[in-house]
């Protein structure tokens, strides 16, 4: 993990890919969103769907190291580093939009 992040900071995105081991680092967003949401959780009381932001954002970040390897934005390969970070932060963007709304029509 530490050597694709160094490659990655340093623009070497081809062979931070080829360096990936893509079934080891699928666990990675989930687990890295589970602690946040654990904390999160043990820091005191919650709202009702709290939990949506962290679990889009472990989704949607796994669903971005899958593509990561193909996937371009704006014909710039972004790699196994950025493009799970960019999806996790829609995917807590989608789930905190999904929040505020189920939270808004609870009675």
């Amino acid at each position: 993990m530490n050597q694709i992040i160094i490659l990655s900071f340093n623009g070497e995105i081809k062979n931070s890919i080829e360096s990936t081991d893509y079934h080891w680092l699928m666990f990675y967003p989930c687990v890295y969103m589970f602690g946040m949401w654990d904390a999160y959780k043990d820091s005191g009381e919650t709202a009702d769907y709290a939990y949506l932001p962290y679990v889009s954002g472990a989704f949607l970040g796994t669903v971005g190291l899958m593509y990561s390897a193909h996937l371009t934005i704006f014909g710039i390969l972004l790699g196994p580093v950025w493009m799970p970070m960019l999806f996790a932060f829609l995917g807590i963007g989608i789930g905190i939009a999904l929040f505020k709304i189920l939270y808004q029509k609870k009675p």
